[in-house]
Formats: C-alpha cells, sequence, structure tokens
C-alpha cells in the first residue's frame, strides 16, 4: 500500500522527519511530497525544499520524494494511485486545521487520512519556528 506525505515542507523540520520515519514502518511506499499551499508564501525555492526532504529521507528505502504545484491533492492522489495521505499532528488546533481536509478528500476521491501525533519532544518545532531562528541566527551581532 501506498501513502502520500504532503506539505510545504519549507522547511523541512525534525518532526517531519520524524513522521516520515514512522509512516515508512507502516505503507510499503510512501511518496513525501512538495504541495503548493496558496495561503503560505514559500520561503525557500522547492528545489531545496526537494533536496532537503531527499536528505531527511536517507536510509528509507521505500520513500521517494516528489512535489505537486498544480492541482488538488486528490488530483496527485488519483494520478498516483494513492488511497491514503499521511498528516502529522502536533496538538488540537492541528487537527481542526487537518478534519476539514481530510474529509473533503475523503468525499471527492475516497481518499483516507492517517494521523499520526507528533513526538511530544518535537511537538513544539514548526516551520516558522525553524525559520524564525534561522533568520536570529544571520542577524550580526552589534
Amino acid at each position: 500500500m501506498r501513502a502520500l506525505f504532503p506539505g510545504s515542507f519549507d522547511p523541512v523540520t525534525p518532526g517531519h522527519q520524524d513522521v516520515l520515519r514512522r509512516a515508512s514502518l507502516l505503507f510499503d511506499e510512501v511518496v513525501v511530497c512538495v504541495m503548493f499551499n496558496q495561503n503560505k508564501t514559500g520561503r525557500f525555492p522547492i528545489e531545496e525544499r526537494l533536496d532537503r526532504l531527499r536528505a531527511a529521507a536517507s536510509g528509507l528505502s521505500n520513500v521517494t520524494v516528489d512535489s505537486h504545484t498544480g492541482g488538488l491533492l486528490v488530483d496527485y492522489c488519483r494520478e498516483a494511485g494513492i488511497d491514503v495521505v499521511i498528516r502529522g499532528v502536533r496538538g488540537v488546533s492541528d487537527l481542526d486545521y487537518e478534519m476539514p481536509m481530510a474529509r473533503m478528500n475523503h468525499e471527492l476521491a475516497g481518499v483516507e487520512t492517517l494521523f499520526i501525533a507528533a513526538d511530544p519532544a518535537l511537538a513544539h518545532i514548526s516551520s516558522t519556528l525553524v525559520t524564525a531562528m534561522g533568520q536570529q541566527d544571520s542577524v550580526p551581532e552589534s
């Protein structure tokens, strides 16, 4: 069985890597896919995100990396023959955001969503936080 782990991955975080590793133990193949989110402004180019995902997936022989920047997630699933979407959730707010999309994906294409709870040691990490920390590190000291 194949599963899709979609996201903007802008940037890839240790939490993403953990969910990917755990999903790879559950499925024959996991496609981790950079998707376009019109509500987010990309900080890193798609190619850089793909390279970072390839590095995050090194050692996971059943993981492939791809991108889909045009169309809906369910369009990608139909084209690739994927029936399960993996989503990592850090808390209730993530679940509140993800549930309507999961329902819509099921209604539109019969795609099921499997939620993987974040490792508590990593649940506080978000792409926004990682980017902010990177920007802080690049600010010269006075």
